[in-house]
C-alpha cells in the first residue's frame, strides 16, 4: 500500500513515512492510493474476534509496511481492557466500544470514550502513541509534535504520548474556549515532554499556525515537526476500525445496511466512516451533525463551502466542534472530485483568497450519491436532547453526543438501523449537563478534583513565528 497526496505532488510514501510527516509537503493530505475492500465473506469471519483482532485485520490492510507480528503484538498492547475502562459504572468494558440503544431501539449509540480522557480520540491516539515509538525507535530518530485541539485532540495526544521515548508535544488551544475539565486535563500534566501552549484565538488560528509550521520545509526539518491531528492519515485509519465494530455489534446478517450519525467539527471522525464505507462496510447514509458551527451543514444542504473568520467562529456549549475550518475535508472532496489532484489545488486556492468555493452542479450529484447528508443543533436543541435521554432512558450523555442523537432522530428510516456515535463522556462538560438536568454528571475516580490541580500553560498570540520562536528555545533549553 503506498500513499499520496490530495494536491498530487507528493506520491509513492509508505505508512511509516507519512506517518511521521502528518502533512504532505506540497501541503495537501495522504491518502492511500486505492482504498483495500472487504468482502461479506471477511465481515462474518470477523464477528467473533475482539478489538485488538479486529483492528489488526483492518489496520494490516494500510500499514503493509510494518511486519504483522509486530503489528499484531501492537495492537494487543493498546486495545485492553485496562485501558479503556473509564467509562460508566456497570459497563462491560470488555468489549473496549461497548453499545446501548434507546428511542425504543431506534437508535443505537456507539461508546467511544471508555478511555484514559473519556473521548473518542483515545480510540486512535493510544495506538499512534505506540506506533511513534515503534518507528522512531527503528529509525533511531526523534519527533517533535506540533498539534492543535478543540478540546479533546489535546489531552489524547498526551495521554498517549506522554513518557514515550523519543517524543515531545507542543499542543496549541484556543485560549478560554475549552470546558474546565478539558483545560485540567491538558494543562495539569507535568511530564518533561510535554509542552501547553495556549493562543488567543480560535481552534481555527491554532490549526492554521500548525500547518504553516508544517508547510515551512525547513522549519520541519530542523526541529523534527511531525502532527498527530487528524490531518495524519495514521488516526484517521485507526479510527475506520471502530465503524466494522460498531457494524459487527447491531447487525445481524450478513450485507445488512446501517446508517450512521457522526457529531463533526474537523471531519476526521466521520471521514474515517466514508472511508470504511468505500472498503465495502454496508453504510446508507452517513449523518453530519453539527452545532451553531454550520459551515458543514450549509456545504451539505447548499454545496457551497464557506468558512467562517475567528470573530465568526462562535463559543458553545459543545465547544469540541467550535470549528470552521474543516481539515479533513479535503481528502472527501478529493474522493468526489474523481482524485482530481489539480480541482483540489483550484478549489483550495479559491478558499485561501476567497475564504470558500462551490461545487459544480455535477460535483454536487456525486456528493449525494456519496450519502451524506447533515443536521444543526443548536444549544437549545442539545439541553433538551440531554434532558430527555436522561429522562426516558436514565442516560446521561455529554453535549456533542447530544448534538449527534438530535440529528440521528432527523434521518432515521423504517428498518434501518441508526449508529450514533458517543463521542466524549458527560463527566467532561458538567456545567451543561448541570443545566440540562440539574445534577452533576458521573465522574472518573483517577479524574476528582483535576480542576483543582495545578495548570501548566504558555499563553501566547495566535502568531506562527512565536509559536516557532517557542520550539527553538524549548528545544534549545
Amino acid at each position: 500500500m503506498t500513499y499520496q497526496s490530495t494536491r498530487g505532488e507528493d506520491e509513492g510514501a509508505g505508512y511509516s513515512d507519512i506517518v511521521l510527516k502528518g502533512l504532505a509537503a506540497d501541503g495537501g493530505l495522504f491518502m492511500p492510493r486505492i482504498y483495500p475492500q472487504v468482502t461479506k465473506t471477511d465481515l462474518e469471519d470477523w464477528r467473533h474476534l475482539s478489538y485488538a483482532e479486529l483492528a489488526f485485520e483492518i489496520l494490516r490492510l494500510f500499514a503493509t509496511d510494518i511486519e504483522e507480528d509486530t503489528l499484531k503484538t501492537m495492537l494487543a498492547g493498546v486495545y485492553r481492557e485496562d485501558v479503556y475502562n473509564n467509562g460508566r459504572t456497570g459497563e462491560d468494558f470488555s468489549k473496549i466500544t461497548p453499545t446501548r440503544s434507546i428511542d425504543g431501539g431506534k437508535i443505537r449509540i456507539l461508546e467511544l470514550s471508555n478511555g484514559p480522557t473519556l473521548a473518542f480520540k483515545d480510540m486512535a491516539m493510544q495506538y499512534l502513541g505506540a506506533l511513534f515509538e515503534y518507528i522512531l525507535e527503528k529509525r533511531n530518530t526523534e519527533l517533535n509534535i506540533l498539534g492543535a485541539t478543540s478540546g479533546d485532540t489535546g489531552s489524547a495526544a498526551e495521554y498517549a504520548m506522554r513518557g514515550r521515548k523519543g517524543v515531545r508535544v507542543f499542543m496549541l488551544s484556543p485560549e478560554g474556549r475549552m470546558s474546565a475539565f478539558q483545560r485540567a486535563q491538558m494543562y495539569s500534566l507535568k511530564d518533561p515532554n510535554i509542552f501547553n501552549i495556549a493562543v488567543k484565538g480560535s481552534f481555527d488560528d491554532a490549526q492554521d499556525i500548525v500547518k504553516a509550521c508544517s508547510q515551512d520545509a525547513g522549519f520541519k526539518a530542523t526541529y523534527n515537526i511531525g502532527t498527530v491531528n487528524s490531518i495524519n492519515w495514521a488516526r484517521v485509519s485507526a479510527q475506520v476500525v471502530y465503524y466494522f465494530k460498531g457494524w459487527l455489534e447491531v447487525t445481524e446478517k450478513p450485507g445488512e445496511v446501517i446508517d450512521v450519525t457522526v457529531p463533526s467539527g474537523n471531519f476526521g471522525n466521520i471521514l474515517a466512516g466514508w472511508i470504511a464505507k468505500q472498503m465495502g462496510l454496508p453504510i446508507g447514509r452517513l449523518v453530519v451533525a453539527t452545532n451553531e458551527n454550520d459551515v458543514l451543514d450549509e456545504f451539505f444542504k447548499t454545496g457551497v463551502y464557506r468558512v467562517r473568520d475567528s470573530e465568526h467562529t462562535f463559543v458553545t456549549s459543545s465547544p469540541s466542534m467550535d470549528i470552521s475550518k474543516a481539515s479533513n475535508f479535503e481528502r472527501y472532496i478529493y474522493d468526489i472530485v474523481g482524485r482530481n489532484a489539480g480541482r483540489i489545488r483550484e478549489l483550495w486556492t479559491q478558499l485561501a483568497l476567497k475564504g470558500g468555493f462551490a461545487l459544480t452542479e455535477s460535483e454536487m450529484a456525486q456528493v449525494r450519491e456519496s450519502g451524506f447528508v447533515s443536521a444543526k443543533s443548536t444549544h437549545a436543541d442539545r439541553i433538551n436532547t440531554i434532558r430527555e435521554v436522561f429522562e426516558k432512558e436514565g442516560l446521561i450523555v455529554d453535549p456533542h453526543t447530544a448534538d449527534g442523537i438530535f440529528a440521528a432522530r432527523q434521518y432515521v428510516r423504517a428498518g434501518v438501523k441508526m449508529l450514533s456515535l458517543e463521542t466524549a463522556l458527560p463527566a467532561k462538560f458538567a456545567a451543561t449537563i448541570q443545566e440540562a438536568i440539574g445534577a452533576a454528571p458521573e465522574v472518573p475516580s483517577s479524574y476528582v478534583g483535576i480542576e483543582n490541580r495545578e495548570q501548566h500553560v504558555t499563553v501566547m498570540p495566535a502568531d506562527v513565528g512565536a509559536v516557532k520562536k517557542f520550539i527553538s528555545e524549548t528545544l534549545k533549553a
